[in-house]
């Protein structure tokens, strides 16, 4: 187990670019990690808050009423804000006071994710309306601020707990979470802020890197008073390695530009930029905004050097071939549900994934906070991002879907550790597509306009099953007899016989018309299995799909599958179900409390196939530091 342990040792990645976030607490870390700035201020913290259960209240001044107060982020649903409360509530109003970040220019005021919509107010005047509960808006408040005294922010939130024609996820339209869903998330989920900006300011920008041509694609989009002759300065750095320091003319509010890195010759250093699991390389950008030799504005950011592709029936990472080894995440937390606890815990997630020997994780119905995604690009892991699912199939639900989506991408599409992207899940929200021509053009329109949206990156139509769009051919298989498993998908299969008459999950592989056309195959869901100690009372309603009575069965039975698993060749990776315990679904490597269910350098071991002895196979359960109640919904 030598080897083993140095390998872990190279996992836990140190920092390659100073984040220049500020303290170590999520809140109060910079919430927009790739256009980050000096003069702002956290809103988290105590909030007014009221629930509006019947609607009676349509502005800040028909309150009567704060019936509570809640932590903000927290959602009102968890016992991290403060409330707990997981009714029915299909409308709630939060309040609270602040200061401005003191200087000159404009305010802004920026919400990571309110859930589902929102309306905002600043001093009693309306600002903004936001529908999307998965994606960031903002206003300028400047016009409505008082000239002294503190300000005063009023946000109403509506979410109404039944409606299933809107991307919600794994959130459940039942009281009490069941099967695969999990308790509701409403209202304010991600950080509240605001920021000083200069009268003319960068709004925001897109990195593209292009690999073939060793070049970094750098979109900026300027805001505000707009004056001809303005002009946006470059500066990209690896390490004490200066690479760019260009200036460019602003053209009508935005600039276009494709950064060359020079080529030095035979002793290529260049090939040090690359970012990859094993050597998360970044590079740091100072970008500056200015007119007749005055600065305007300055931003922070980064990017880096990295392409990902499909070629022929494999994977490719920097124009080689790459064994994607993923985990399935669900991005809960039994106190603070789909809201990490604090910037720690994120990372933490993030090393322990890596530890347990996977190089990235499937986002399972959930778009991540941008500090995730910050994480996983500082410490070297790919994520699979999957657009959360709604549940009819209506022209309310396509457009939703399409209009958050596109917002998805647009917000995200800069950061390196993003692979893959994927609009839709086992048929969810368009579930008669073997029937239904509308239900396979929405999965094929939603293709396409990823593809066009960002066409740097692979995309999965419909990841698990009955395929009629895509770049990698997505297995969900929960057969967990490793022999099926190997006989299923091994040398002697017949690739024909597998798509047109196995089916998994009940469910064809490709439907008609689209046939398996070469592309990769990978297992995208397999595994799932629970542990629920057999003289346990609570047992019978822990979820899974097999189930282990002890810590060292679900090892055994864990080491096996990977095992087969690893050594199909038919795969071009595979993606486990999954990291932790989330509630009643107890199929987790890790507990809710992110222990591991038994050692990390066993799950490691067996993550990548290696042959280790049997008495490192089998070893004393590891216990949870939680009670069982914690990850029980009975109890909760």
């Amino acid at each position: 187990m030598q080897s083993l342990g140095k390998w872990l040792e190279n996992c836990y990645v140190k920092e390659t670019a100073e984040p220049a976030i500020g303290a170590s607490s999520s809140r109060a870390t910079y919430p927009r990690p790739q256009l980050m700035r000096s003069h702002w201020l956290c809103l988290n913290g105590a909030w007014k808050f009221t629930f509006d259960d019947l609607g009676k209240y349509a502005q800040p001044n028909d309150i009567s009423e704060w019936t509570h107060t809640i932590e903000v982020p927290f959602a009102p649903e968890s016992s991290r804000s403060g409330i707990g409360d997981t009714g029915f509530h299909p409308n709630c109003w939060y309040e609270r006071e602040f200061d401005v970040p003191e200087g000159e220019g404009r305010v802004l005021l920026h919400f990571g994710a309110v859930d589902y919509k929102a309306k905002v107010w600043v001093n009693d005047q309306f600002i903004i309306e936001h529908e999307g509960g998965h994606t960031p808006f903002s206003a300028d408040i400047t016009p409505v601020l008082n000239q002294h005294g503190r300000q005063r922010v009023t946000v109403w939130a509506e979410d109404d707990p039944h409606e299933l024609a809107k991307p919600r996820g794994k959130q459940d339209w039942q009281r009490e979470p069941h099967s695969i869903w999990y308790p509701r998330t409403s209202g304010i989920w991600q950080t509240v802020w605001v920021e000083r900006v200069p009268n003319t300011y960068i709004d925001r920008i897109r990195w593209t890197p292009q690999f073939e041509r060793w070049e970094i694609g750098f979109e900026a989009f300027v805001a505000g008073e707009y004056k001809d002759g303005t002009q946006i300065k470059v500066k990209l750095t690896a390490g004490c390695q200066l690479l760019v320091n260009d200036t460019y003319e602003v053209i009508h509010g935005e600039i276009h530009r494709r950064i060359a890195l020079s080529d030095p010759g035979i002793d290529d250093y260049r090939n040090e930029l690359l970012w990859s699991p094993e050597k998360p390389t970044l590079i740091d950008a100072q970008i500056e905004l200015w007119h007749e030799g005055k600065l305007l504005d300055e931003v922070k950011s980064y990017t880096a050097m990295r392409a990902v592709s499909i070629q022929r029936d494999r994977f490719m990472l920097n124009g080689r071939p790459y064994y994607l080894r993923l985990i399935l995440d669900q991005g809960y937390w039994p106190d603070t549900l789909m809201t990490p606890p604090d910037d720690e815990a994120i990372q933490r997630d993030v090393e322990l994934v890596k530890a347990m020997g996977f190089n990235g994780v499937r986002k399972h119905q959930k778009i991540e906070d941008p500090r995730f995604l910050y994480w996983a690009d500082v410490l070297g892991l790919l994520v699979w991002e999957e657009m959360p699912s709604a549940y009819r199939f209506t022209p309310k639900a396509v457009e939703r879907l399409t209009k958050e989506w596109t917002q998805v991408i647009e917000r995200d599409a800069s950061h390196p550790c993003i692979v893959v992207w994927v609009p839709f899940n086992e048929s969810w929200g368009v579930p008669n597509l073997v029937e239904t021509p509308a239900h396979r053009h929405c999965v094929q329109a939603l293709y396409h306009l990823t593809k066009t949206l960002d066409p740097t990156r692979p995309v999965v139509g419909n990841d698990g099953w009955e395929s009629v769009a895509t770049d990698i051919l997505a297995i969900h298989d929960y057969d967990n007899n490793p022999r099926t498993l190997a006989k299923r998908y091994g040398p002697q299969v017949n690739l024909t016989e597998l798509f047109a008459h196995k089916r998994p999950g009940g469910r064809i592989l490709t439907l008609d018309g689209h046939p398996h056309r070469g592309q990769p195959i990978m297992l995208t869901e397999f595994g799932g299995i629970a542990y629920a100690e057999r003289n346990n009372p609570e047992g019978e309603k822990v979820w899974g799909y097999v189930r282990s009575s002890n810590t060292s069965e679900l090892q055994m039975r864990y080491t096996a599958l990977l095992n087969a698993v690893n050594k199909v060749e038919l795969f071009s990776g595979f993606c486990y179900t999954q990291l932790t315990d989330t509630f009643q679904e107890a199929n987790g490597l890790l507990y809710a409390d992110r222990t591991p269910k038994f050692p990390i350098e066993a799950i490691a071991a067996a993550t990548l196939g290696w042959t280790i002895r049997e008495e490192d196979v089998i070893s004393p359960p590891v216990e949870s530091k939680l009670p069982e109640a914690e990850f029980l919904p009975a109890n909760r």
